[in-house]
């Protein structure tokens, strides 16, 4: 087996390798509220439960870690994430804070989802990690992300469909439904990658 990998790939972990629909029974519970997933049409779900932005921070706060061990794993991404470790590089980069980190890495372990780094940074803003990392492309849920991600580092990046980030992609953008879909527009997109 050749030592090098084949590429490094940056991967959001919140509605990308968790369920994107992980947060709403939670945000109802708290909330008092009976949405459903479908209903979250953008991002930012304090518009959506008709809240602050400073109540959303807030309940992130009180209820971040519960999330956190809660989620559960998108679809088969734990399976498709162990047999591309192989020969990938795995550098997840989540707007999730680094004190949060002891319970993102009890999570990946407990669902056996193989990691070369995990790069908690606490904001939405992804480039400068993904620069740092040298990734050769991203998976992603939010569509700001995705857009900023294709344009400065003109790489390709896999959209996860979701209520809250529809529209016209560019070129680099690629929406995806499943876990499968990616793999296989991996080995499209990358024919070095499929003649192992």
């Amino acid at each position: 087996m050749k030592s090098g990998k084949v590429l490094t790939i940056g991967i959001d972990i919140d509605g990308t390798v968790t369920s994107p629909s992980s947060i709403v029974p939670l945000m109802n519970e708290c909330f008092g509220k009976n949405l459903r997933y479908e209903d979250c049409l953008e991002y930012n779900l304090a518009n959506i439960y008709k809240i602050t932005d400073e109540e959303f921070a807030d309940w992130l706060d009180q209820y971040g870690e519960r999330l956190y061990h809660e989620a559960p794993v998108h679809g088969n991404a734990d399976q498709i994430l162990r047999s591309w470790h192989q020969e990938h590089k795995l550098i997840y980069i989540s707007a999730r804070e680094d004190r949060h980190r002891e319970v993102t890495l009890n999570w990946f372990s407990r669902y056996h989802i193989p990691y070369d780094e995990v790069d908690l940074i606490g904001s939405h803003d992804k480039l400068a990690s993904a620069r740092k990392w040298e990734v050769n492309l991203f998976l992603e849920d939010r569509l700001e992300n995705a857009l900023q991600l294709s344009e400065e580092l003109e790489i390709p990046i896999f959209l996860f469909d979701t209520p809250y980030n529809q529209g016209v992609l560019p070129d680099f953008i690629h929406r995806v439904y499943t876990w499968e879909e990616v793999n296989h527009k991996v080995k499209q997109l990358f024919p070095q990658t499929a003649s192992r």
